[in-house]
């Protein structure tokens, strides 16, 4: 009873601000050359086999491995003339710089705004054209599969690592609403949600405020220990899910060439290196949000957090698991995740797979039986593919495809809003339509029963309208461009993703 709590008060309480929390009646955030080639980590383990936690080893005077060189990118370019935009209503000054890649200071200047807590509809506003400076490092950081909670995170002990290092964390404990937990702990969710390795969150936490190895760190990171200063993130789960939307964000962004400059805090824009990583350019967007460029330049080169990962775990790049999504990458055959006869609702098309940061990876569907809002239902979410359930809590089940015991490894199915009452065990293996549980509104803020499935590819999230689609028994799934939004299409039927009940978006199986 005790860990059903847990989970259920952590997920409403600490994640309500982010999580893809479901507002849509279903879905929307309330919110170098090498000198060798990098070796590359197994991706496959015998099922539940406990792996050494240790840097891959290197004989004696190797070199380096040095990482794999990415093709230049081509990127969005800075607008080079000033555009006009009309207020509308529910608009912010700094939504709209956000928007159209400002400082808020550099839009309030240009439109000579005496109070920019003022705005009515209809406003015309000047917005300038972006004023560049020099260009970001082309210093590449970590491996991508470094960010990703992904194969080479499995056999990592967070708790007992933490422990050995003797510092304000391993103490630490945290009270979000009725529930406790632990610096490790919190560290440890953060990263299995997000998809994101804890290795980069202790990191970041320690170059920022030293509390992995600092009995007594500074006092005036206390509530703060990431230095991202505001009232709503106060305390480590807050930061550290904070940090983890970011680093997501800016990781995703770079894998559909959607990032071409970082808008710093001190208001400068930097136009971005296009031969870095997607994994570089998480690290640089998270740090654009807190320094400006002297201090943002420190903390993404050399001598920054790479040089933190280094001394706690070893070279990054030691750590690359290449290519974590290969090539010739196929989806499995999936089947829609409720049963045959049972009519559902689609109601939510590509959105993020968790958390506002991360990729468009995930896909709503509600029961269709008349009744609105949060409301227990009958009605049963079900395996879309054959595998072991590898974590069971409130609001997700984690499905693990190739039955190895390991979510950071090949397919997985993530599940969301899965209600406490009848949810299936971990460890259970299921077969395609055995079920799961039901549809609820557990887990952050929804305005409708329903299920949210996405699905990873050892640990990334997988976009369900990039270049390798949703594929639900042909029901393919298409975007708009704009999140929730979307169709499933088969056999020229066109289902259209809607918050309402809609003949145009009735499905079975």
């Amino acid at each position: 009873m005790r860990r059903r709590s847990r989970w259920l008060v952590l997920m409403v309480w600490g994640m309500g601000w982010l999580l893809l929390a479901c507002v849509r009646y279903v879905d929307r955030a309330p919110l170098w050359v090498p000198v060798t080639s990098p070796r590359p980590v197994e991706a496959t383990f015998a099922a539940g086999t406990p792996l050494p936690f240790h840097p891959p080893t290197r004989p004696p005077g190797a070199p380096l491995y040095t990482p794999t060189p990415d093709p230049p990118r081509v990127l969005p370019t800075l607008r080079i003339e000033e555009e006009t935009y009309t207020v509308q209503s529910g608009d912010t000054l700094g939504q709209i710089a956000a928007r159209y890649g400002l400082s808020l200071e550099a839009l309030i200047t240009a439109n000579q705004i005496p109070n920019p807590d003022l705005l009515y509809p209809g406003q015309v506003l000047v917005i300038p054209a972006p004023t560049p400076a020099g260009s970001a490092p082309a210093f590449k950081i970590i491996p991508d599969s470094e960010l990703i909670y992904g194969p080479a995170t499995v056999g990592f002990d967070v708790a007992a690592w933490i422990a050995a290092q003797g510092g304000y964390l391993a103490t630490y404990q945290e009270t979000l609403g009725e529930v406790t937990l632990s610096g490790a702990e919190i560290v440890s969710e953060i990263a299995r949600n997000f998809s994101v390795n804890p290795r980069l969150l202790l990191a970041v936490l320690e170059y920022q405020s030293g509390w992995v190895t600092q009995p007594q760190p500074d006092a005036a990171w206390q509530d703060y220990p990431l230095r991202y200063v505001d009232l709503r993130r106060k305390g480590l789960y807050r930061q550290l899910a904070w940090a983890a939307n970011n680093l997501n964000r800016g990781y995703y962004l770079w894998r559909v060439n959607a990032l071409g400059h970082f808008l710093l805090a001190d208001g400068s824009i930097v136009p971005a290196a296009n031969t870095i990583n997607a994994g570089t350019a998480g690290v640089q967007y998270l740090f654009s949000l807190l320094y400006g460029r002297a201090e943002w330049e420190r903390a993404v080169g050399e001598s920054g957090v790479f040089a933190t990962l280094e001394r706690f775990f070893g070279y990054p790049f030691d750590w690359a698991v290449e290519p974590l999504l290969p090539p010739n990458l196929t989806q499995p055959a999936l089947q829609l995740p409720f049963e045959p006869g049972v009519t559902w609702s689609f109601t939510g098309g590509p959105h993020g797979g968790y958390g506002d940061g991360s990729a468009w990876a995930a896909l709503d569907f509600a029961p269709s039986d008349g009744r609105y809002g949060c409301r227990e239902s009958d009605a049963w979410v079900t395996a879309a593919a054959d595998g072991r359930v590898v974590r069971s809590e409130p609001a997700v089940v984690v499905l693990d495809l190739d039955g190895d015991g390991y979510e950071q490894t090949g397919w997985s199915l993530f599940y969301l809003h899965i209600a406490t009452a009848d949810r299936v065990a971990p460890g259970t293996w299921l077969k395609a339509g055995e079920r799961i549980g039901h549809p609820s509104c557990e887990g952050g803020v929804s305005s409708g029963t329903h299920v949210h499935i996405a699905r990873r590819y050892n640990g990334e999230w997988i976009p369900a309208d990039g270049p390798l689609p949703f594929n639900l028994e042909g029901w393919i799934s298409q975007g708009k461009g704009v999140e929730y939004e979307g169709t499933l299409v088969r056999d020229g039927v066109v289902l259209e993703a809607s918050e309402r009940r809609i003949p145009q978006n009735q499905i079975q199986r």
